[in-house]
């Protein structure tokens, strides 16, 4: 993975090539490359490193092309490795994973062919030039031979002005206009005004070639009609609108999201859903990352007023361990894009056990969305820097509703969510006061973030964010368990940010605070609570409006993401793209 764009036109591809893999920077790559062809002649040009790498290749011949921005999995980010990649006349970019690259790839070496990359995906042409027949019938033959998953565009020299597509599970969809066909692993690389957009199924091909419109097929190549799905491209074109980076920007619009997320407790489909949340007997919590961390908030609160157990999971354990998918099960799967693999495979299995499935997701058309027997779509807008800010705010206002419903369905009262809006316009706010504590966390061995109850949650989102775009190593931990081990990693190079906002557990959580202080470390205090800012061993803090403490992280996660966005830049790194990590993380 991570990025696929596409064309067949009669204008020169290349430039509408790198603009396309322009807008798709956001999703995190380490490489990037484009192919064009001309008359059947095939020209490459791959960097390492940022798709400004490749303006040179701007002046290629050729409507035909495809482009690829490469997140590794097998084999290091350089220039041989990125996409795309070509062996016997067959130029392939490709996401996902070839499970079985190793076996394949003896049997080509078998033949007497050789390999230019060390990646999983360049075996692809290898298997589609061994075949025989058109194009679409060889790619069909050869995909068929592969374990994993994969979103492939393929240029052949035998096939001019065609490009030949499929996938399984990795997202890929088509678009078309009068001036030619298009292909792209996400929507806003394909989107124009004017142009139909269509959705790929999972094992369905696309056949796209010039001064025709895209045709589709099955697993079988029986060709099936697509209708095009609503898309406004001009509405989903995100700017930075004064702002230095979008992960600024998109901190700063957290409050909005959240009070645009939570869901109309009237409508129809909201309707639909608390009939079967009255009945759900058990509900299953799956997502990865920050999203996960989201479904460990709606379980506490769902304990705390709803007195049900909301059993969270990772979902790249859940898909793994056999989970037990009782009677009257709700699974509840959160991703942002709506294409996480591990996610999605989740989800699949849950409902294949006879789970009603619940998606909370960012992306309209997702993969998630279309599998999901209902939808709870969280309306941040395009989230274009990596880690994820104002789409976890979001989540937290669509879980929280549903806490409060079915905390309603089984006849307890739970605190309305609804005055944590204007709350978190005034946290973020004083957030701005952590930029004073920079210095501090710049250089650190490691930083601890701690939280009893929901300020544990805040706090394993904090140190995620912190790690994420600083680069620090960092962990959110419960505030009673640091002493039984863990206080030994404290000295005067560790900073502590401590999360309080549960007046219950207030004195408490300052103990650990006493005991870090004690041992050298600089404690910064993220509160709601007045009567803790009087602590002379608190090195700075921030004071928060109250609110339930249940519903904290809503509020918290708004200093912890700006102290993140802070340091990182303090440390000189590009908080829109931290090294190593992609947006929509469509592998295993």
């Amino acid at each position: 993975m991570c990025g696929i764009v596409g064309c067949v036109m009669a204008r020169p591809a290349a430039p509408l090539l790198l603009d396309g893999l322009k807008k798709l920077e956001y999703r995190g790559y380490d490489s990037a490359g484009i192919a064009v062809s001309d008359g059947g002649a095939i020209s490459v040009v791959k960097r390492k490193g940022r798709v400004k790498g490749l303006e040179d290749a701007r002046a290629l011949k050729g409507g035909t092309g495809v482009g690829h921005t490469r997140w590794a999995t097998h084999g290091a980010p350089s220039e041989c490795n990125a996409h795309p990649h070509c062996f016997g006349g067959i130029c392939i970019v490709h996401n996902g994973i070839v499970e079985n690259a190793a076996t394949l790839k003896e049997e080509c070496v078998r033949r007497g062919e050789t390999f230019s990359s060390q990646t999983d995906s360049e075996v692809i042409a290898h298997l589609i030039a061994a075949e025989e027949g058109d194009l679409l019938t060889a790619v069909r033959a050869a995909l068929q031979k592969i374990s994993g998953s994969y979103a492939v565009a393929v240029l052949s020299e035998r096939a001019p002005d065609t490009i030949v597509c499929a996938r399984r599970a990795s997202p890929l969809v088509v678009g078309c206009d009068g001036e030619g066909s298009y292909v792209a692993s996400d929507i806003p690389a394909v989107a124009a005004d004017g142009r139909a957009v269509y959705v790929l199924g999972d094992g369905e091909f696309a056949v796209l070639k010039k001064g025709e419109p895209p045709a589709f097929f099955d697993g079988a190549l029986t060709p099936v009609k697509k209708a095009a799905i609503a898309y406004d491209a001009c509405a989903d074109t995100p700017q930075k609108q004064g702002f230095p980076h979008f992960m600024k920007k998109e901190i700063a619009e957290a409050p909005q999201s959240a009070e645009q997320s939570f869901p109309d407790l009237q409508s129809e489909v909201y309707s639909a859903l608390c009939e079967v949340l009255c009945q759900t007997e058990h509900i299953h919590l799956v997502a990865c990352g920050t999203a996960y961390h989201s479904t460990l908030c709606m379980y506490y609160v769902t304990h705390r007023f709803a007195k049900m157990t909301a059993q969270p999971f990772i979902a790249s354990e859940y898909r793994y361990m056999d989970p037990i998918v009782p009677r009257g099960t709700l699974c509840i799967t959160v991703s942002q894009s709506g294409e996480t693999a591990d996610t999605l495979a989740s989800a699949a299995l849950a409902k294949a056990r006879g789970a009603k499935l619940l998606a909370v997701t960012n992306v309209k058309h997702s993969s998630l969305e279309r599998m999901s027997d209902f939808v709870l779509p969280t309306h941040a807008g395009r989230e274009i820097a990596v880690a994820a800010t104002k789409s976890f705010c979001a989540q937290l206002a669509v879980l929280y509703a549903l806490s409060h419903t079915i905390a309603q369905c089984r006849g307890h009262q739970a605190p309305p969510v609804s005055p944590l809006f204007s709350a978190m316009r005034e946290a973020l706010a004083a957030g701005e006061k952590v930029r004073a504590w920079v210095p501090y966390f710049v250089g650190a061995r490691s930083v601890f973030f701690l939280g009893r109850g929901a300020d544990r949650y805040a706090a394993l989102e904090g140190s995620l964010k912190l790690k994420e775009v600083s680069y620090l190593p960092s962990e959110g931990y419960p505030a009673g368990e640091l002493k039984h081990g863990t206080l030994a990693l404290v000295d005067a190079r560790t900073p502590v940010v401590a999360l309080i906002t549960d007046p219950a557990v207030a004195d408490k959580t300052m103990n650990a605070v006493h005991e870090v202080s004690a041992r050298g470390a600089p404690v910064f205090l993220i509160t709601t609570i007045p009567a803790c800012l009087g602590c002379a061993e608190v090195t700075a803090c921030v004071l928060l409006p109250a609110c339930e403490p249940a519903y904290s992280p809503m509020l918290t996660a708004l200093p912890v993401q700006l102290l993140a966005y802070y340091v990182a830049l303090a440390c000189g790194n590009d908080p829109d793209k931290p090294r190593n990590l992609a947006k929509a993380v469509t592998v295993e």
